[in-house]
This record gives structure tokens, C-alpha cells and sequence, in this order.
């Protein structure tokens, strides 16, 4: 059994869906840090200085400054300001990974052959003869092979 744990173990695909795990929640750490310390807090200064982070509802009626406060008190909230960021972070990946995806598919996606030709032209009646064909159908002409 060990033996065939290590056999699947070191197969590519294992190998390479663990290295594109790993790659993927780095990614995901950096596309984090994009939202929440670069693009939210210029949209969050024109719509009036909103910490995004920090927009929540109190469940318990009594008034917070900040969600932190809150859930320091023990008061259940509902975070829709981080759930905000949250969607604009799956936006992002999700576009990097489309973005991703389409350069490969271009770079992998082989070259149209062109079908080898079927038909020649009689060089008399300029009709379309079969390649083997040594005579026109059309014009009963001799063809040069």
C-alpha cells in the first residue's frame, strides 16, 4: 500500500495540482493585499472616506463605533463591508485567471494545417479535374501528370 501511495504520490498531475495550490493561495494573499491596501481605500475616499473594512450592521441595536468594537463586545454583526471586499478580490482572480487561461489556450492551440488539395486545373477548359485524373472529363484533353 505504501508503495502505491508513493507511485501516486510523485505523478505529475499530483505534483503539478499541489505546485498550482500552493502558487494559487500566494496569489491569492498578493490579490488580497491589492484590494483591501490599494483599491478600496481610493474608492473608499470618493464615495466619502468609508472604510469598506469596516462597514457592518449591529444585530444588537446598541451603537458601535467600529465592526472591531463590536465583536469585541460579543455582539453579532454582519460584516457587508468585508463581504464587499471579498467579491472584488474573487473579481480580480477570477479576471487573472481568465486572462491566464486565454494567452495559454492561444500559445497551445495548434496551427490550422491546410488540406492537401483534391482537385488540379485542366490547363485548357480551366475546369477542376481530379488530382489523378489524366484526362478532362470536360474537355477530354490529355493532363500532364
Amino acid at each position: 500500500m505504501l508503495k502505491e501511495f508513493k507511485a501516486f504520490a510523485m505523478r505529475g498531475n499530483v505534483l503539478d495540482m499541489a505546485v498550482g495550490i500552493i502558487i494559487g493561495a500566494a496569489f491569492g494573499k498578493i490579490i488580497t493585499s491589492l484590494v483591501n491596501d490599494v483599491i478600496m481605500p481610493p474608492i473608499g475616499l470618493l464615495l466619502g472616506r468609508v472604510d469598506f473594512s469596516n462597514l457592518f450592521v449591529n444585530l444588537s441595536g446598541t451603537h458601535y463605533g467600529s465592526r472591531a468594537e463590536a465583536q469585541a463586545a460579543g455582539v453579532a454583526t454582519i460584516g457587508y463591508g468585508a463581504f464587499i471586499n471579498t467579491i472584488i478580490d474573487f473579481l480580480i482572480v477570477a479576471f487573472a485567471i481568465f486572462m491566464l487561461i486565454r494567452v495559454i489556450n492561444k500559445v497551445t492551440q495548434p496551427k490550422p494545417v491546410a488540406a492537401p488539395a483534391k482537385t488540379k486545373e485542366c490547363s485548357f477548359c480551366i475546369s477542376p479535374v481530379p488530382i489523378k485524373a489524366t484526362r478532362c472529363p470536360f474537355c477530354t484533353s490529355e493532363l500532364k501528370a
